[in-house]
């Protein structure tokens, strides 16, 4: 079996997830590690025992590396996944993808050009409790879907948003909805049809940033389900993230990591499994700590991207499918702006 060495470009808090996740995976090895504070690499680099590199210039250059996982603050996603597949790399590249449209786009392009991979970090797709959730809604359980929406009720500190990039338009591309509430939003691209329109309002009610720390917006699915996408991170003390999805013969209600409402009209055996195996919440998921949320759904996703590059298949989650939240939230931020209503794709 071949051993992928992985390099991490960036070696801030996220950094380590991904350090973690590579040291689960058998046939994975984390070879080194860059950042341009050469300090913060060299601190990852010794508590790994790996190689920290000068720049991701000179990783890119070493034969000692296969895949390299973006970890760099949102905005400076780009140019190292292009760099990356100019060298014949693989890229794995934390959420957001980027945080405009056309630098992702100049992302897909690089690797589909080169042929190597471009694969989306979105942990939460990869929760148990998903699976059942998205059984339910292809068999039709639900019956016709009226409404799906996602709640992120968190909290962040001023001092988390003391630092460099956090809370800016350059760096993160946004706030709440950007950094903290993409993971559930990719959850609506995820399990849901194409969402058509949104009409938002966004606020910084309870932070001095450039971007907003409080987003609501109604949307409109292609089916004509409507939902509701609302994301903070000035709601003290923090709470769990929620998602929503009833039709006319079901309702299913996710929080955080259970699933609280299970209720169809034609009920099944298994449903009382189903409550039992995930009616019991588990896990913080960083509503108020970042440094709280578990890295083991990282090692599920790493995995996943190892076994399509080694079948030779699509990733599950490719540039293009991480693309996707993205544009959404891109979307309300215009529909908020702009004062009207948006519609999709931009």
């Amino acid at each position: 079996m071949k051993t992928w060495n992985f390099g991490i470009i960036g070696a801030g808090l996220i950094a380590d997830f991904h350090a973690k996740a590579i040291g689960d995976i058998p046939n994975a090895k984390l070879a080194g590690c860059c950042d341009k504070v050469a300090e913060k690499a060299e601190k990852l680099a010794d508590k790994y025992g790996v190689r920290a590199f000068a720049d991701y210039q000179q990783m890119l250059e070493s034969d000692e590396i296969d895949i390299v996982t973006i970890a760099t603050p949102s905005g400076f996603h780009a140019e190292p996944t292009i760099a990356a597949a100019e060298a014949g790399k693989h890229v794995i590249c934390e959420k957001p993808l980027e945080i405009t449209l056309e630098r992702i786009d100049s992302m897909i392009a690089a690797h589909e050009k080169s042929g190597t991979y471009l694969g989306g970090i979105f942990p939460y797709r990869f929760n148990d409790m998903v699976v059942p959730i998205r059984e339910a809604i292809n068999s039709g359980r639900l019956g016709k879907i009226t409404y799906a929406g996602i709640y992120v009720p968190w909290w962040r500190t001023d001092e988390y948003y003391k630092d460099s990039w956090h809370g800016t338009w350059k760096l993160d591309g946004g706030g709440a909805l950007m950094n903290q509430s993409i993971h559930m939003v990719d959850m609506l691209c995820d399990l849901m049809p194409p969402i058509e329109s949104v009409q938002a309002f966004t606020a910084a009610l309870g932070h001095k940033i450039e971007t907003e720390d409080t987003a609501a917006a109604a949307i409109r699915y292609s089916n004509g389900a409507l939902g509701i996408i609302y994301g903070t991170t000035a709601s003290y003390p923090g709470q769990f993230r929620r998602f929503e999805i009833s039709g006319t013969k079901g309702t299913v209600i996710n929080v955080e990591n259970s699933i609280t409402v299970w209720q169809f009209a034609d009920e099944k055996p298994q449903d009382k499994e189903v409550l039992k195996k995930f009616g019991q919440i588990s896990g913080g998921g960083g509503v108020s700590d970042p440094a709280a949320i578990s890295y083991e759904n990282h090692t599920r996703n790493f995995k996943a991207f190892l076994e399509a590059l080694e079948a030779g298949e699509d990733f599950w989650i490719d540039g293009r499918e991480a693309r996707k939240a993205v544009e959404v939230i891109l979307a309300i931020y215009k529909s908020a702006k702009e004062q009207r209503p948006v519609t999709l794709p931009l």
